[in-house]
């Protein structure tokens, strides 16, 4: 008889990928969504998985959700990296994580895999790489997505003490095709698109979203209860990411270092130009703070104990800009 698993956040990036896996494994899959959840990412696999509607920041939506359920995939969160967002990051990824664990646990749950954020690790510096147990520093920033994804870590250690079995994984900067929220394909976009003339000074780890797909199932049959595993690949500076890129798409543009004291300069004078609009996004102030440390991660302990598989960055980078072109969303 299969299982019966229940994926929170299967509507996300890697909570699809996940499901689209999941799906072809003869298990029941069960995808929690909201009433008012865009369902495009799980096109293709709706026929074969369940969708079970509740909502992760209200706890009594979630009542019977997790009854004879064998497994938990907790995949939602919101990623952001800003100001305006704060009440809602404490919702998603500091009470919902409390939400589903605990029901998880007074349902009898066999196990939750818990996806975290490599800044709940912290940031390495440039020529060292963290790993599991390197202390979280993360609080030097003023990032409230980095703090709300450590205290959902607390919430697991929490869960674990009263009997849970939970794994946590951590997954690094993740490309793939899939990425319709262009998370971090919006690099990819905005070179393609001559939107980044300048190049943060620090560097970041990558991964495919397949890897981390696999490695979340992975860890849920064979990670070790109360664990932590980072799954990340390549450790790259923005400057090599840009030039990656560039080569990839086949697009260049001449782009220069900007020291973050520079980057609070040209983020003032942007604010009255009509030419803000041409460049990208991601030139937030708060985003370029984060760019401009060194977030480079040991993924060996997820490779020794959970086989995760490595494959060079630039095969994602392809892989998703490929993605991007064949479904017109480059524009």
């Amino acid at each position: 008889m299969g299982k019966k698993i229940v994926v929170t956040g299967g509507t996300g990036f890697i909570g699809s990928r996940l499901v689209h896996k999941l799906a072809e494994s003869g298990h029941e899959v069960n995808a929690l969504v909201r009433t008012s959840s865009d369902l495009t990412s799980l096109k293709g696999c709706l026929d074969k998985i369940n969708l079970v509607y509740g909502d992760v920041t209200n706890a009594s939506s979630l009542k019977g959700v997790f009854d004879g359920v064998d497994e938990v995939y907790h995949c939602a969160g919101i990623t952001y990296m800003g100001g305006k967002k704060n009440p809602l990051l404490q919702k998603i990824n500091v009470d919902g994580t409390r939400h589903v664990l605990e029901a998880s646990r007074l349902a009898g749950v066999r196990r939750v895999v818990h996806v975290s954020s490599i800044t709940a690790v912290g940031i390495s510096g440039p020529n060292r790489k963290f790993d599991e147990e390197s202390p979280w520093n993360f609080d030097t920033i003023d990032l409230e997505y980095a703090r709300t994804k450590y205290v959902a870590e607390q919430i697991v250690a929490e869960e674990v003490r009263k009997g849970l079995d939970c794994v946590i994984v951590v997954p690094a900067f993740v490309f793939g095709a899939g990425d319709i929220n262009f998370n971090a394909g919006r690099i990819i976009k905005d070179v393609y698109n001559r939107k980044m003339p300048f190049y943060p000074l620090g560097g970041i780890c990558v991964v495919d979203v397949e890897i981390v797909a696999e490695t979340l199932i992975a860890a849920m049959n064979q990670g070790r209860k109360g664990e932590r595993y980072i799954v990340g690949g390549d450790n790259v500076s923005f400057k090599e990411l840009a030039q990656t890129i560039m080569k990839v798409t086949g697009v260049h543009q001449l782009s220069l270092p900007l020291p973050i004291w520079a980057a609070h300069f040209i983020t003032y004078l942007l604010k009255f130009s009509k030419e803000r609009n041409r460049i990208s996004k991601l030139f937030n102030m708060s985003m370029f703070t984060v760019a401009s440390k060194f977030l480079y991660f040991d993924s060996s302990k997820a490779e020794r104990e959970l086989g995760m598989r490595y494959e060079p960055y630039e095969k994602s980078i392809k892989r998703t800009f490929e993605w991007y072109r064949e479904h017109r969303m480059l524009v």
